[in-house]
């Protein structure tokens, strides 16, 4: 899973990137995009190594891309968005420091959305525009595309997103391979001043659609540079409180659209990510295309059933192992088994 970073000019992005990768931005990829991979931290799985002892642990991990800094002008603002395409997440970093209005840049990130997005979809109705003075053998297919794409561009210059147009079917299928920026799921987090302790004002600006979260970014990145305990005494003494870096990316995977899911034995306790609402098919296949080639059932326990028990033998002396078919639906916390023929 691709996270796109977001962020105008001198709004602390990139050190949020670093922050939560390890990764300090690179001079030499200011107007380009760098990306760095970071496993997502999961407290169910050192209980789970107490039980296994296992020889190897695998987390899971989020690919984030961190992009050029954006103009409050919106001025070549669209190729740099072009960079997060692909990304299946978008986190925008605003500033709340040095007099910057972060609510502003919000809304500024909306107009910078529906700008890139109108000239992706105004750029293929002008090719489709052409392609239908010619007679050709899909001119009937460029004419039903063109059909559902002039009326979302309507919609896109009116100022509604991709989700407040309601696409049709049609629409859907002329769209699919555009990904456009105002139907991707976001989350904004407000870079505080370092003594800025009003996390909450920023916080109530939460959405249905868009939720909002305030941390002080740069103090962050410097607790994380600090041993376990040092950290922890510092903590104590400032009386920090709020999302540290573990809670912000599980909160960024749950923004995404994406769960945790376990593999456990003695050779690897792992974690694995998911669609919310995947199946057992489909993780199978996460896990080995071979798993989900031959798959027969999989065999399902929780992490909170296993620790709270204690072992696989009480699990079964409890009746909670279950078998589950390929359509069962995976929830966050399971552990499976997947049984298959080769």
């Amino acid at each position: 899973m691709k996270i796109g970073i977001v962020g105008y000019q001198s709004s602390g992005k990139s050190t949020f990137f670093e922050w939560l990768t390890g990764v300090a931005a690179d001079p030499a990829l200011a107007h380009a995009s760098q990306s760095a991979s970071t496993p997502v931290p999961d407290d169910r799985v050192e209980p789970l190594c107490k039980i296994y002892s296992p020889k190897k642990i695998t987390l899971a991990s989020l690919e984030l891309v961190d992009t050029p800094g954006l103009s409050r002008t919106h001025e070549g603002n669209a190729a740099r968005l072009a960079h997060i395409k692909e990304a299946g997440c978008l986190v925008l970093v605003v500033a709340a420091f040095g007099g910057n209005d972060a609510a502003a840049d919000i809304r500024r990130f909306d107009e910078d959305f529906l700008l890139a997005d109108m000239e992706v979809v105004s750029r293929r109705i002008e090719k489709l525009r052409e392609q239908i003075k010619k007679p050709r053998p899909n001119r009937d297919q460029d004419i039903a595309e063109l059909a559902a794409l002039e009326p979302l561009l309507a919609s896109l210059e009116a100022g509604k997103t991709v989700h407040e147009s309601g696409l049709n079917e049609e629409q859907l299928k002329a769209t699919r391979s555009f990904q456009l920026l105002t139907e991707k799921p976001r989350l904004v987090v407000v870079n505080l001043a370092d003594d800025d302790t009003d996390a909450a004002r920023f916080e109530k600006l939460s959405t249905d659609k868009c939720r909002v979260v305030a941390v002080p970014v740069g103090l962050q990145r410097e607790l994380s540079r600090m041993e376990p305990a040092e950290r922890a005494e510092f903590e104590a003494e400032m009386n920090l409180v709020g999302l540290d870096r573990a809670a912000l990316l599980r909160l960024i995977m749950d923004v995404s659209g994406q769960m945790i899911y376990f593999t456990a034995g003695e050779k690897e306790v792992r974690t694995w990510m998911l669609r919310q609402g995947g199946t057992a098919l489909e993780a199978a296949d996460n896990i080995h295309s071979d798993l989900a080639r031959g798959f027969i059932r999989a065999e399902v326990m929780t992490v909170d059933d296993l620790v709270r028990l204690g072992s696989e033998r009480e699990i079964k002396a409890h009746n909670l192992l279950r078998q589950e078919p390929k359509d069962y639906v995976v929830r966050d916390g399971d552990i499976l088994h997947v049984r298959f023929s080769v």
